[in-house]
């Protein structure tokens, strides 16, 4: 059982409980009112009332939906996972912009081939996340460059602690899948980070779509219908 619906179950039981005995309790001591002849319905008692409280205050997972695009169709598909939850939503900027001769693959020394060759490489990103602790799930998604994540995905996982959170990578691309990206990712996260296999959405993917992986990850999380 998930364990925000193991919470939520709990706090039923104990509402029902209180309930029942708030019930047993007020129906020996009822009397008629003013002698009329009308019953008083019972009170819920106050711990029945601060279990209600809770059950219908239990927090859901905070979530942010983190990306980087250069064409615009990571971006896509990231508005449409932060729709579906109500998520946060945050660019993955790098400090220097990529123009159209960086991102010339069939190129060997234009700069996306330079970084994706050399395994230090890590670009600079322009604006941190102020408070990363605050979420509990990530959805991180990335282009597909030579079968690999961009560097600057890296640069952003080595950036911040993310033990104790789940992240969930995903990635857009012409033809290629998550392939290696995802397990190859997962290495630059603490041992504790909980880490949820990959998958290759189309930019272009429907609200349906979306929203039917979404379920199929079985996160526990309410969705925007």
């Amino acid at each position: 059982m998930r364990p925000i619906f193991k919470l939520k179950f709990l706090l039923l039981i104990t509402l029902l409980f209180s309930l029942s005995a708030c019930t047993s309790t007020c129906s020996k001591s009822s009397s008629d009112d003013e002698g009329t002849g009308a019953v008083k319905a019972p009170d819920i008692s106050s711990n029945a009332k601060e279990v209600l409280d809770m059950t219908n205050t239990v927090n859901e997972p905070k979530i942010l939906a983190a990306y980087f695009s250069c064409t615009g169709n990571t971006r896509s598909a990231a508005q449409q996972i932060a729709g579906a939850l109500k998520a946060d939503i945050h660019e993955i900027k790098p400090e220097e912009p990529y123009t159209s001769a960086d991102l010339n693959w069939r190129d060997n020394s234009s700069r996306s081939s330079m970084e994706n060759s050399d395994p230090s490489s890590r670009p600079a990103i322009s604006e941190n996340i102020k408070d990363i602790g605050q979420y509990d799930i990530i959805f991180l998604g990335y282009p597909i460059w030579w079968g690999q994540s961009p560097r600057i995905i890296l640069t952003f996982l080595e950036s911040y602690d993310f033990s104790g959170k789940t992240i969930i990578p995903f990635c857009t691309s012409g033809s290629s899948g998550v392939g290696t990206s995802d397990t190859n990712l997962h290495k630059h996260c603490s041992d504790n980070t909980k880490w949820i296999s990959g998958s290759r959405l189309n930019s272009n993917s429907s609200h349906s779509a979306i929203t039917a992986w979404i379920i199929g990850l079985e996160l526990g999380i309410t969705l925007e219908p």
